[in-house]
């Protein structure tokens, strides 16, 4: 009989697939990320418990093109500064990426709020003009113009937080309390350079980024890098406490409230 694609896998196929996924060579980005001061009331208000904000109001927006061969992939993410016990690191509110695969892997392992979207880095000379849309919306663009080279960070681990969790298959909100996830990236940068320029936020109902106003840039900066990451669940969370920001994570927040329809399959 002909090989069945949709039948089971066998055990050596599973255990060949995790192997070579463990012997992915270094993948490089090149990236624009930008770092400002907001209002600290605003920062506060997106943070869903038991996450307090950091000791400063800081918002990144990180904005690249990975190298995939073959797979050329865009992607990007606007986070909050934040902290979690004693562990200080970044809460993403969108992370828009170009193509599916990239987002099914950090939605499903993870609880990335990962959506489609465009991703855009370009530099012509010292130019650089960096974006994130949706809808048709550009709602983060940074632009400027390299003056400067940087000195190399050390290979550093840098913390995200996400809330992994499931809409209750019945409408009435989740299936079972969330978890929060602690994601830790190492990364690794060969080619870091200074940007003089603005970053720009417009209006959108569905990314509505535009609510933490850019009151400081602290820094924006363009480079390489690499990046692995770990993920482990720290805790489990009340759904209670998390279902006022469960909008976050989607463009139309009812639909996890609708239910499967009546007669569908």
């Amino acid at each position: 009989m002909a090989r069945v694609r949709y039948g089971a896998r066998t055990e050596a196929e599973i255990t060949a697939s995790r192997e070579k996924s463990s012997r992915l060579p270094d993948i490089w980005s090149t990236g624009v990320v930008a770092l400002w001061e907001s209002d600290p009331d605003v920062v506060a208000a997106v943070l869903p418990p038991p996450l307090k904000p950091a000791e400063r109001p800081l918002v990144r927006a990180n904005i690249s093109k990975v190298d995939l061969p073959g797979y050329p992939l865009g992607a990007g993410s606007v986070a909050v500064a934040a902290r979690h016990g004693g562990v200080e690191g970044w809460y993403p509110l969108v992370m828009p990426m170009t193509h599916e695969r990239a987002l099914i892997g950090g939605r499903e392992v993870f609880g990335e709020p990962k959506k489609l979207g465009e991703v855009e880095v370009e530099r012509e000379g010292l130019v650089v003009r960096a974006s994130l849309a949706r809808h048709g919306i550009a709602f983060v663009e940074v632009r400027g113009a390299v003056d400067r080279a940087l000195p190399l960070p050390e290979p550093a681990a840098k913390t995200d937080f996400y809330f992994k969790f499931l809409p209750a298959v019945d409408g009435s909100g989740l299936d079972t309390d969330p978890v929060l996830v602690h994601v830790t990236r190492n990364e690794k940068v060969r080619k870091l350079e200074h940007i003089t320029g603005d970053v720009v936020l417009r209006e959108s109902m569905f990314d509505p980024v535009a609510d933490l106003p850019v009151r400081r840039i602290v820094e924006i900066t363009i480079g390489e890098k690499t990046t692995d990451q770990k993920g482990r669940v720290v805790e489990r969370v009340s759904a209670r406490a998390l279902l006022p920001y469960i909008h976050q994570r989607y463009d139309d927040p009812l639909q996890i409230l609708d239910g499967p329809p009546e007669g569908s399959v």
